[in-house]
């Protein structure tokens, strides 16, 4: 096989993999269970061996992914549909915690261990388990928890705290170009986001490094000389 047919099948199963995991959706990378992982394994197994398979072609290649991306796709709907065929091969939360007392047949059963389980919980920022009510095994291996009352974090509400609306956060500049289309969707132009910059001390877009703009906070600027003076960088 020569370099160009190497490069041409590298490209073509990259942008392959790439739209059939983007089409399956973003749990294919958030929330890797095991099902999951063999899938993208298996994906990734059938790129590299047709790769450096002499008798393998494009039209082989594209179809071995895309062969494979319906299955996956055939089985996330089977399981949208079917609650016990979902459990089978996403598997089920399990309770390992449950009123502050560890179930020692649910780790078994989800073959754990008390060190892995005190791990899982580091994870959340908790260091005893005495400070946990309830803690489930999620499918993914991943560790949810509610801390009992007196080691939960206080709310707003419970501080009787006058609650204040939040927005999201705009990127108008990145880099020192203006993100125009951000600008337009707030109801702003170059000309008021100008007036913005030079109250804050900013007359040249190059000088910026980042700009972003909340409703309840206003403008908040970060710009190229903050990173010269943290490090001592002399650009002059």
């Amino acid at each position: 096989m020569g370099f160009g047919q190497l490069s041409i099948e590298l490209i073509v199963g990259f942008f392959s993999l790439l739209l059939v995991t983007r089409f399956l959706g973003k749990t294919q990378i958030t929330q890797l269970t095991a099902f999951d992982f063999i899938s993208a394994l298996i994906m990734g197994e059938l790129l590299g061996n047709a790769i450096y398979d002499d008798d393998t072609g494009i039209v082989k290649l594209i179809y071995a992914i895309a062969l494979w991306g319906l299955l996956i796709f055939t089985v996330q709907i089977i399981g949208q549909k079917s609650i016990s065929l979902r459990n089978l091969f996403e598997g089920k939360p399990s309770l390992v915690i449950q009123k502050g007392i560890i179930d020692p047949q649910a780790l078994k059963k989800n073959r754990t261990n008390i060190n892995e389980l005190l791990t899982l919980l580091r994870d959340k920022n908790v260091f005893s388990v005495r400070e946990v009510e309830y803690a489930v095994l999620e499918p993914n291996g991943s560790l949810s928890i509610l801390r009992k009352p007196e080691f939960d974090t206080p709310t707003v509400k419970d501080l009787n705290i006058p609650l204040n609306s939040k927005s999201l956060p705009k990127l108008l500049v990145s880099d020192g170009k203006i993100l125009n289309p951000v600008l337009q969707s707030i109801g702003k132009n170059e000309s008021w986001l100008m007036t913005k910059l030079k109250q804050q001390g900013y007359d040249n877009l190059e000088n910026i490094f980042f700009a972003e703009w909340r409703e309840e906070d206003g403008l908040h600027v970060i710009g190229n000389d903050q990173f010269d003076s943290s490090f001592g960088v002399n650009r002059g």
